[in-house]
């Protein structure tokens, strides 16, 4: 049977660690969605028109060693910021909300639109500086300074926040989970504990 977990926030909020640790703990298949407007992002990059790059996407596509990159983070909200090629994502991403055995997905607009009806929907944010922090930290990138970052960060928000089509922000009926501070084994227990209510419920 379907059961799904949204998961939404901004970038190093811990979404991501957090989506996995709750599809392990329930056995659920997981979707960074993410990298599927990075991978798209990356093709534009190669060379190919934005709605094409969405359209053939394939498997493959989503295993390219340059999609951590923050060059791919800012092609990805480029892109995300196109109501055709988030169109073209949607029907790929409702289908696997809707696998049996249930299915977590995280990313920017699936408690709102992609999956408005989930079984369980979070919103993981913390603070810019704490975010910043972090993904400095996790690119260890000598020639990157913290500052860099945190702008780099900020300029994602401002776009995914105020785009047109489907902007980044809490459901209504979101838990939201503010991880500035929280270690990463107490974001996961709160987000499992509130899974395993609702499948309790």
């Amino acid at each position: 049977m379907a059961f799904t977990v949204a998961i939404d926030g901004p970038a190093a909020a811990g979404k991501g660690t957090i989506s996995r640790a709750v599809a392990a703990r329930f056995g659920f298949a997981h979707l960074d969605t993410g990298l599927l407007y990075r991978a798209t992002g990356a093709r534009v990059a190669d060379g190919l028109a934005p709605l094409v790059a969405a359209q053939s996407l394939s498997p493959a596509d989503l295993e390219r060693g340059d999609l951590r990159t923050p060059e791919a983070g800012q092609a990805a909200s480029r892109v995300a910021a196109m109501p055709d090629v988030r169109a073209a994502l949607v029907t790929f991403q409702r289908s696997f909300a809707a696998r049996h055995g249930g299915a977590v997905l995280d990313g920017r607009d699936i408690g709102t639109v992609i999956c408005p009806d989930a079984d369980v929907k979070l919103f993981v944010t913390a603070s810019d500086a704490v975010r910043a922090h972090r993904r400095w930290t996790e690119l260890a990138d000598p020639a990157l300074t913290l500052d860099a970052v945190l702008e780099d960060l900020r300029a994602r928000d401002r776009r995914d926040s105020e785009r047109a089509a489907a902007p980044l922000r809490p459901a209504d009926d979101a838990v939201v989970i503010d991880t500035s501070e929280m270690d990463i084994d107490a974001a996961v227990e709160a987000a499992t504990a509130l899974v395993s209510a609702a499948r309790a419920g």
